[in-house]
């Protein structure tokens, strides 16, 4: 897949500087405010179980969840209103998922503790130093290891896995297990049995 960035900041006005302005609306700011306000004290102090709650309060914020996610108590979502998933997603203590554009999560996808799954960057060979945003896409029961990083615009096959303290850089291929810094392949990964195969 290539990668297309589908957001950019608008030209600086003269006199003003493009390092220093904000990168987002004052709507957006806003809107993250308060979610970032309903984070701390709904979202981040909820008892670990009560992962319904923390799904009512994604969705309270434009989050697209299928049935059974389990969000705990310490992950972070950058842009709840750019989180779309299927069922059975998980999110462990410490995720950041930064999302300025729509993150998409198919099927049993798991982020475990600590990843970091980077969705913007600035282009630093413009001289107004825009921001650069880009949807991406994690493929059914693919799975990011713990302290794992993402980076912006990297999409993930299904049943892909990056590991332990990984760096991806480039899109990771179905069924295949990476690792390293930067991700390379080190083994090809089982598809899971289907309903009905015999274990």
């Amino acid at each position: 897949m290539s990668r297309q960035a589908d957001y950019r900041v608008p030209e600086p006005t003269p006199g003003e500087d493009a390092y220093t302005r904000p990168a987002f609306s004052f709507g957006n700011r806003a809107k993250r405010l308060v979610w970032n306000i309903t984070w701390l004290i709904l979202f981040r102090l909820s008892p670990r179980p009560f992962h319904a709650w923390r799904a009512m309060l994604l969705r309270l914020f434009g989050a697209t969840l299928g049935p059974d996610c389990h969000f705990y108590p310490a992950a972070k979502v950058w842009a709840p209103w750019n989180l779309i998933c299927a069922d059975h997603v998980a999110a462990g203590d410490g995720v950041e998922i930064y999302n300025p554009s729509p993150m998409h999560f198919a099927s049993h996808v798991i982020l475990s503790q600590d990843a970091y799954l980077c969705g913007a960057t600035h282009d630093y060979n413009d001289p107004t130093f825009p921001l650069l945003s880009y949807q991406m896409r994690f493929g059914a029961y693919a799975w990011i290891c713990a302290r794992a990083s993402v980076g912006p615009g990297v999409n993930v096959g299904e049943g892909a896995v990056l590991g332990l303290g990984s760096i991806a850089t480039r899109d990771l291929a179905p069924w295949t297990v990476y690792a390293g810094n930067p991700a390379v392949i080190i083994r090809e990964r089982h598809h899971p049995p289907t309903v009905g195969d015999t274990v």
